[in-house]
């Protein structure tokens, strides 16, 4: 089964895997690098890797407007319920739940995550999706490099969406690291030239990625979309 991934800049993205229409961390009204907002766009489902409000920012919007299903870890489920929002799911690192649009698991991610208002976020994740057919898309989301990234890869990974801005997350260099550990079939770069001080050249890492790994590099532009 083809699926579709599109950046939307910054760290939001899309999924479409076969009918199910996923958005991952909405953040589009106040997104530098988004070339659409939250009202131009679809979703079944909403996954939430963190609480940082450049994540969350538009997940009420898009859930009310929509009705789609948000899964994040239970102290923001707990967070939106209070919010009003009623269609949530929590989940946890390391477990695994069947959706219609395959199974997804929360791993492990090297960052914060409180919430806007200064709530608890509960930890950072990062997310792997498992399609019926068995193409793996991790997200990295918003981490520093970890060794574990590698058992991740064990599973064979057909996409990876990693960070490269620098400042907040992962740079070029550990970005860089990053593939060789998970060995992903493709990676493209994301969270970085967003605003000043996550300034990087992604074509000149992609660069790198071509030249020191047998992985195949993608840089989109906000709203650009790919199909494996």
């Amino acid at each position: 089964m083809a699926f579709t991934y599109t950046y939307y800049g910054h760290g939001t993205h899309g999924l479409k895997i076969g009918e199910h229409k996923i958005v991952i961390d909405p953040y589009f009204n106040n997104n530098p690098s988004s070339p659409v907002k939250v009202e131009d766009v679809e979703a079944d489902y909403i996954l939430v890797s963190h609480g940082h409000n450049d994540h969350v920012e538009d997940v009420e919007a898009l859930a009310k407007r929509t009705g789609a299903l948000v899964i994040s870890n239970n102290k923001i489920e707990d967070w939106f319920n209070k919010k009003g929002l009623e269609k949530t799911l929590g989940q946890m690192i390391g477990g695994k739940v069947s959706h219609p649009f395959g199974y997804l698991k929360f791993t492990y991610a090297l960052h914060g995550s409180d919430l806007p208002d200064g709530s608890n976020g509960g930890m950072a994740a990062g997310l792997l999706i498992t399609t019926e057919d068995k193409q793996r898309i991790y997200f990295a989301c918003d981490t520093a490099l970890f060794g574990d990234m590698r058992l991740i890869g064990d599973a064979g990974i057909t996409l990876a969406v990693l960070p490269i801005g620098d400042y907040f997350t992962m740079g070029p260099e550990d970005a860089l690291k990053a593939v060789k550990l998970i060995e992903p079939k493709n990676v493209v770069p994301c969270h970085y030239n967003t605003w000043p001080q996550l300034a990087q050249d992604g074509e000149a890492w992609a660069k790198s990625v071509e030249k020191e790994t047998r992985t195949k590099a993608h840089v989109l532009k906000g709203g650009e979309s790919l199909t494996f």
